[in-house]
């Protein structure tokens, strides 16, 4: 057998699992400075008008992206951030605090579908849109509205309006239990963002699909 073989093998199986890897082109169209977080990916700073791109290998699950605001960090990329803080870290290692817009997604679930959503149930930091870049697909998910300025005085926090779930931490919104409905808070979420998850149970109008392969964007201050 050729020596090579298995060196040969190792290099194939790592390039088709590199072209099959999704891309995410995060824009930020805010007018200030923001510090665009991922998980899986990290963190980097956007400038207005400057773009992040990512990739997620098929089976990512449980996968999100967001905008933390007035981050102030060191050299060594420790420090903190009024919404979306991850640990105090730029370059996160996991999920951030609320609140924070979120744009959910994993990658290559049943029938080579991918599931991509934004959700608000952890609340509102930052306007977002979150869309398919490529191929057959032509989702398009917006929350854009101005959720912030008229947030309910329960949830409103500096920078943003925080989820019922995060404030309250009870049954009602959270749905640890797994059976939880529409409530008068996540109805606001809802009024204004109809694409995006309110409560956890939001499925049927919040959840879409695109055939694995696909790329992605997100924007954060869609026009």
């Amino acid at each position: 057998m050729n020596h090579f073989t298995p060196l040969l093998f190792l290099f194939t199986t790592l390039f088709f699992t590199l072209t099959q890897a999704a891309t995410f082109d995060i824009t930020n169209r805010c007018p200030d400075t923001l510090w665009a977080a991922a998980s899986p990916g990290g963190g980097k700073q956007l400038n207005s008008g400057e773009t992040w791109t990512i990739t997620a290998n098929p089976g990512t699950t449980e996968a999100r992206i967001w905008a933390r605001t007035k981050c102030q960090f060191d050299a060594s990329g420790k420090g903190k951030c009024e919404t979306g803080d991850c640990n105090g870290l730029l370059e996160c290692q996991g999920y951030g605090a609320a609140p924070n817009t979120l744009a959910e997604y994993a990658l290559d679930q049943f029938e080579h579908q991918d599931f991509i959503d934004i959700s608000v149930i952890d609340g509102f930091n930052v306007p977002m849109e979150f869309s398919a870049a490529t191929g057959s697909c032509s989702r398009v998910i917006k929350c854009n509205a101005d959720i912030i300025g008229q947030c309910p005085n329960e949830l409103k926090v500096a920078g943003g309006c925080n989820g019922a779930c995060p404030v309250f931490k009870t049954d009602e919104y959270c749905c640890n239990s797994g059976n939880c409905g529409p409530t008068p808070l996540s109805k606001y979420f809802k009024d204004r963002c109809p694409d995006a998850y309110s409560y956890p149970k939001d499925d049927p109008t919040s959840l879409f699909t695109c055939p694995t392969g696909t790329n992605y964007k997100v924007i954060f201050c869609p026009s």
